[in-house]
């Protein structure tokens, strides 16, 4: 650690009244000097109730939109301009707008990672953590429902609960690309671990799965759980906080590929430069923000 580059960012941050705002995926190094650390969601939660006036947000351009939308007069700025989602990049707004015309009496339910037009487009949002009350709530009204851009989550909450619904073609790559003979092996290998899953992955592999829960689900299961050992299937910067609340316990990454290089995209530097110069702020347009609260506004109404 750059303990003099700390000291600066440290400075910038009490002389522009600046928080910063770290996603469980990030670098180590930027989960430690962080003011808050969360899932997307809860830190735009954060941010909309914080008394800074910039918020620098360590994550993908997803997350700092959200931010931005749920706390509009504020400066939201993003270290690093490249940081996106190869998920919430897999739907486009023309195209969702064309599915919309044809299917008018459909609720287009949008996963938290989508961008600020998806939102815009969307009835209501939904986190991994909350998706599944909210479907429940659209199905016991008999609404046709539309999720997206998320297949593998849309998939388990139908074969959970015996749904049928439309489903984009979106998925996290991380997730998705997890191995079944992989998790086979290392379960073999671990067989007093519990085997942990994001619903991002694919069915085959949370069937295999001793419990599935969003990033901030997984954090608390660990924590609260008795068991000693813990095979992990998400993005591998989750073992920093898992680790640091439970040193006792041992935590296998079911793969060391299992790391989101966009997320990983932001260092120190980045941060001291982006707070000194006030760089990559995060701009959208007033009508799409108003739009896209609404849709995260029915989803706090909804959980």
């Amino acid at each position: 650690m750059d303990n003099i580059l700390i000291e600066k960012i440290k400075q910038l941050k009490k002389e522009k009244n600046a928080v910063i705002l770290a996603h469980y995926y990030q670098n180590d190094e930027v989960q430690m000097i962080a003011d808050y650390v969360g899932d997307s969601l809860a830190l735009a939660q954060i941010a909309s109730q914080n008394q800074a006036d910039i918020l620098v947000f360590c994550g993908v351009d997803f997350m700092a939109e959200t931010a931005k939308i749920l706390s509009y007069d504020k400066k939201v700025l993003l270290p690093n301009k490249n940081a996106s989602c190869s998920m919430a990049n897999m739907i486009d707004a023309i195209e969702l707008m064309k599915y919309k015309s044809q299917n008018p009496d459909t609720v287009v339910v949008a996963y938290v990672n989508s961008r600020a037009n998806i939102k815009a487009l969307a009835d209501v949002c939904v986190t991994s953590s909350n998706a599944l009350k909210i479907i429940d709530f659209y199905q016991s009204q008999n609404k046709k429902i539309l999720y997206c851009p998320d297949q593998n989550l849309a998939k388990y909450a139908m074969k959970l609960r015996g749904y049928n619904f439309d489903a984009w073609h979106g998925y996290c790559a991380i997730h998705n690309n997890i191995d079944l003979k992989r998790v086979k092996e290392i379960k073999a290998k671990y067989p007093n671990a519990l085997f942990i899953a994001h619903p991002e992955c694919k069915l085959d592999v949370l069937n295999l799965a001793d419990y599935i829960g969003s990033t901030k689900q997984l954090i608390d299961f660990v924590n609260k759980s008795s068991s000693k050992e813990f095979i992990i299937a998400t993005e591998i910067g989750v073992l920093y906080e898992m680790k640091k609340n439970n040193p006792e316990k041992k935590f296998i990454p079911l793969s060391e590929d299992l790391r989101c290089n966009d997320m990983k995209l932001i260092h120190l530097e980045d941060i001291y430069n982006c707070l000194l110069n006030e760089s990559n702020e995060i701009s959208i347009d007033i009508k799409i923000a108003q739009k896209a609260k609404k849709s995260l506004d029915k989803m706090l109404e909804l959980s």
